[in-house]
């Protein structure tokens, strides 16, 4: 998996690295499959997580929403004799899939959050802003796409979604411009709208490697696909199937998806709560997680100059105690308020 930000504009649209799954042998090593365990690939994508843990002789449930992703899989399902167990649907309900396959609990869960590079390197789906194909963007290919999105939301909605998700200061800029566009004609393809954006916002000398148009297509596809409410509702639904002792590993690659991972290690695993010589210490629920890793793991300087798409991945990890279930509030734990679309602005 990828994101469309924090990367040279190349790398996102794909190329000689296609497929290779980020910091393998870092979500091996804080997941520590043993064989027998049961695990969670909650984006099973081109199976390059799921493949290395069958290795190791456990058995797995990829969860993919993208149809592609399932169809292409099942060859993998028969080269693993009955280990592999393909589950199509969006990994927030992956504690539904996981019983509905007879399992109550699991051994670990891993999601490697953002957009697969198999979607990226396909022009049809119309991911990316240096392929020209359709403004889609429909991980599930069904529901609203970003050219709805782009042609029907209030301008005021647009720089909500620019400026929130993918964190464009020129927000009001790049929407008032989608605006008058618009009116004249419909937004139907990729390129259409990534040189509108490019016309509208110019090439950064400081950053001539990353296109103008990065930071909104990242807003458009998260919005599209409700990727921080999946992402945030996922970790609810790790807590509630992993087993006591369980592992919860998550590789995000922009600061909106590594800010709710974070908040939601910080809130797990907090002992004690605050405090001084004026308020008594705030009582907190028992840690239903307890944090491996201090500090978020990041790609090392060989993997970076051999998968340019390792740049800006994150890995935190965490190991579920015994502790009750605790309810999430997504909002509390960063996903953001949006004017509803749909049902996907929360």
């Amino acid at each position: 998996m990828t994101a469309l930000g924090d990367r040279d504009a190349a790398s996102a649209a794909g190329g000689p690295e296609r497929h290779v799954p980020v910091l393998l042998s870092e979500v091996l090593e804080w997941l520590d499959p043993k064989a027998d365990n049961v695990i969670i690939d909650g984006t099973f994508g081109a199976g390059g997580y799921s493949r290395a843990i069958l290795a190791l002789g456990a058995r797995v449930i990829g969860i993919d929403r993208d149809p592609d992703a399932i169809a292409a899989g099942q060859s993998i399902v028969e080269d693993a004799g009955g280990s592999l167990m393909l589950a199509s649907g969006q990994f927030a309900d992956l504690e539904q899939h996981a019983r509905a396959l007879g399992f109550e609990e699991v051994d670990g869960v891993v999601l490697d959050l953002g957009v697969s590079s198999m979607q990226l390197d396909e022009a049809e789906r119309g991911f990316s802003f240096l392929r020209d194909g359709p403004l889609d963007m429909r991980m599930e290919q069904a529901g609203p796409s970003a050219a709805d999105v782009v042609n029907d939301l209030p301008v005021r909605d647009l720089i909500r979604i620019i400026g929130l998700l993918g964190e464009e200061k020129r927000a009001t800029s790049v929407a008032h411009a989608i605006d008058k566009a618009r009116k004249e004609k419909p937004f139907s393809r990729t390129l259409e709208l990534a040189e509108l954006i490019e016309r509208v916002l110019g090439r950064s000398p400081k950053k001539a490697q990353i296109h103008p148009a990065t930071r909104t297509f990242q807003a458009l596809r998260i919005y599209v696909n409700g990727e921080l409410h999946q992402a945030a509702k996922a970790l609810g639904a790790a807590e509630r199937i992993l087993r006591p002792g369980g592992r919860l590993v998550l590789v995000s690659f922009h600061s909106l998806e590594d800010r709710i991972v974070k908040r939601f290690f910080q809130d797990r695993t907090r002992t004690r709560g605050g405090g001084s010589r004026h308020m008594p210490e705030e009582e907190v629920p028992p840690a239903t997680f307890e944090l491996l890793t201090r500090k978020a793991v990041e790609a090392t300087a060989h993997e970076t100059g051999a998968n340019p798409r390792a740049r800006s991945a994150k890995l935190r990890a965490g190991r579920r105690t015994q502790a009750p279930v605790r309810e999430l509030d997504i909002h509390a734990a960063g996903v953001p308020r949006l004017a509803e679309f749909h049902g996907l602005g929360g």
